[in-house]
């Protein structure tokens, strides 16, 4: 089975600029996209084949996640937790046979960090959401974390040291994740590879240097270890400051 999770940052600017080429081509069974800046009836998709599932924010223009699956899930759960989080669409739950799934767009802390007290909430308040699905079975957790979990997660880690996705407070968040029974599945193929990231500024000539930073992920139950056959950056394909991550299971 094929996964791929996906920060579009807008997708109706993304189909311009070759989403549905890369959608087509990929051809994963389950695939998630997070900040998708719209609401229902502003695009319409034709994925033949595939079951799909939005969450739209409140506002305008901004955040948002889908689901486009070619299993049709047991059950679909639209949010979890506070109300301020519910909308803004943020996450999503889909119930299969033999996992959960779940894709999330993890609220940035902000640059001067204003948003950090209510990130680390929703941290606390995911954690717990994961551990209840997990005593029932196994979890995929897939989406852009907004987190740069260790030094070699980013170019520049001395000068961004405190800096939005690269607190203590955030890294510990993921470090308390993880060992609360869950495996960053590109560090399990990985787990020394440098400049392997997926967010890039947009400044000028940013990504084309690799000055990037890892934040989109696939974490998955450590009950599912064995059954992990790959895990990719698929980091030439464009269309976004984000690029997409596949994860393959038996």
């Amino acid at each position: 089975m094929k996964l791929v999770s996906w920060n579009v940052n807008g997708l109706r600017a993304c189909v311009k600029k070759g989403f549905l080429d890369y959608f087509n081509e990929v051809d994963a069974d389950i695939f998630c996209i997070q900040e998708t800046k719209l609401q229902e009836g502003q695009i319409s998709l034709d994925l033949a084949g595939y079951h799909q599932y939005w969450n739209y924010a409140i506002k305008k223009g901004y955040s948002g996640t889908a689901v486009f699956t070619k299993f049709e899930p047991l059950s679909v759960r639209y949010g979890v937790g506070t109300e301020e989080s519910e909308g803004e669409g943020r996450i999503l739950t889909l119930e299969f046979a033999e996992f959960f799934l779940v894709n999330v767009y993890t609220p940035n802390s902000q640059r001067d960090l204003a948003r950090i007290g209510y990130r680390i909430e929703w941290e606390e308040r995911i954690l717990q959401h994961l551990q209840a699905l997990a005593g029932v079975k196994p979890v995929i957790l897939c989406g852009d974390l907004n987190v740069a979990h260790q030094e070699i997660d980013l170019r520049n880690a001395k000068s961004n040291l405190g800096n939005s996705g690269f607190t203590e407070e955030e890294r510990g968040k993921m470090t308390a994740l993880l060992s609360a029974g869950f495996v960053d599945s590109y560090r399990h193929f990985h787990p020394t590879q440098e400049g392997a990231y997926t967010w890039w500024s947009y400044m000028n000539k940013v990504r084309e240097r690799n000055i990037g930073w890892r934040i989109d992920y696939f974490i998955v139950s450590e009950t599912m270890r064995e059954r992990l056959k790959n895990a990719d950056i698929h980091c030439d394909v464009m269309g976004s400051d984000h690029c997409p991550v596949v994860l393959e299971i038996q």
